[in-house]
């Protein structure tokens, strides 16, 4: 297998412009139904009534979207073809009470969220985004994208025990950003800046889910830029791929499946929500799909016999400083193509058959491919894999991208590889 002939870093410089518009899962979704938008997609809300026409639509849900293309004349049984990511990444958020500080200190609340590497987020300037409510249950995005926010570390001077013992950090005591200056703390002081930031009227705002976020622009790093370092790879380089890859298979003909886009929350913290991977919003949406087009519960029991979906969240590369922590024969290299995940533990969904069925797609786009495996010593990840797979009874292939850094505040991957990704799941979208 070869590489396509023409890398297009065109893929790779949009990726980097999504990134950087997308610093929360509500944020990343809203982006993904503006351009599923300028691709012909229409919103369904899941109150009304569906019908059965051809298209593409799609339905957003929190931080969660599933979008799919019905082609013209696709019979109730038709099979899915279904790329699976998720739009969460670890990081810092608001408690209910987030006004806080100490000795002259104006500082915000925050609770871990998912596996972040916590050194990374320490003295880096850190803006604020999410999702406010409004009195009438309506919701505004906010996004607070310049230096706001800083966590600072402690001067070496005041721990001598750092360079012998490492850094030891209590997530309850020293990961609360600084603000500002002052002694007199009020609560309701954040919640007033934000909504003054958004143009709301005070005391509109009666709920939030706010996060903390670098503001530091994505970027090529390298001699010859090679690498691209940004926040949030993990896993929004898979939505963007999968997004691309969606647009370009509706645009196509005769497409013996239906293709899917499915963007979950709630990975990073174990997926069970009404918006993760191990909710209902996929098989419901796949299930009315199908009831729309007439279909009957066979049809959806022979629609789902025949699905494929390729899992697609980022894996490691082979780190040049802890190559012993790698599988020794087994070795990702940044700009090697997309990797295949496998555990026979099931922390990742593949087996034999679905690798045959992601080497045809790679084969297919003229796309290299790699294999990943923990080494034994080593507990294993997972993502939504093997989740979608017990949920809806169809057969899922975990895939991604290696990238160096994950669950950084920045993370490191090659240019090549998100277009490669993408091209690969083009032509498994495309059948």
């Amino acid at each position: 297998m070869s590489e396509p002939s023409r890398f297009d870093r065109g893929h790779t410089d949009d990726l980097m412009s999504f990134l950087a518009a997308s610093p929360t899962p509500y944020h990343a979704v809203a982006n993904t139904a503006e351009r599923l938008e300028k691709a012909g997609f229409r919103q369904v809300a899941e109150t009304d009534a569906w019908d059965g026409t051809s298209g593409g639509k799609y339905v957003l849900r929190g931080g969660a979207i599933v979008a799919w293309f019905v082609p013209e004349g696709a019979a109730p049984h038709t099979p899915f073809r279904i790329v699976g990511a998720h739009t969460d990444s670890p990081n810092l958020r608001v408690k209910p009470r987030p006004d806080t500080g100490a000795h002259g200190f104006r500082q915000v609340a925050v609770e871990i969220y998912g596996g972040p590497l916590l050194n990374s987020w320490l003295d880096r300037d850190l803006g604020l985004a999410g999702r406010l409510t409004l009195r009438d249950g309506s919701t505004r995005l906010v996004n607070v994208d310049r230096p706001l926010l800083r966590v600072p570390q402690l001067a070496i001077h005041l721990d001598r025990s750092v360079p012998t013992d490492g850094l030891k950090l209590d997530k309850q005591r020293h990961l609360q950003p600084i603000w500002g200056l002052g002694d007199d703390i009020h609560d309701g002081d954040l919640i007033a800046f934000l909504e003054e930031e958004s143009g709301l009227a005070p005391g509109e705002v009666t709920g939030w889910d706010l996060m903390t976020h670098s503001v530091e622009a994505p970027s090529y790093l390298g001699r010859d830029q090679e690498l691209v370092a940004g926040p949030r790879m993990d896993n929004l380089l898979s939505v963007h791929a999968g997004l691309a890859a969606l647009a370009s298979a509706a645009a196509g003909e005769n497409l013996p499946y239906i293709p899917v886009l499915a963007g979950f929350d709630h990975e990073e913290n174990g997926s069970q929500s009404d918006t993760g991977a191990d909710g209902p919003l996929l098989g419901g949406v796949l299930e009315r799909s199908v009831f729309a087009r007439g279909g009957s519960y066979e049809d959806r029991a022979r629609a789902f016999a025949g699905t494929v979906c390729l899992s697609s969240d980022t894996g490691h590369a082979v780190h040049p400083n802890y190559a012993e922590r790698h599988d020794p024969t087994h070795h990702p290299r940044v700009n090697g193509g997309p990797i295949l995940k496998v555990n026979v533990n099931n922390r990742y969904a593949t087996d034999g058959s679905g690798r045959a069925v992601f080497a045809a797609a790679c084969e297919k786009a003229g796309v290299p491919f790699q294999s990943f495996v923990s080494n034994n010593s080593m507990p294993c990840g997972t993502t939504i894999g093997p989740i979608t797979a017990a949920r809806h009874g169809i057969k899922t292939v975990d895939i991604g991208v290696a990238i160096l850094s994950m669950h950084s505040a920045r993370e490191l991957c090659g240019d090549r590889d998100p277009f490669l990704l993408a091209n690969a799941l083009v032509a498994f979208l495309e059948g």
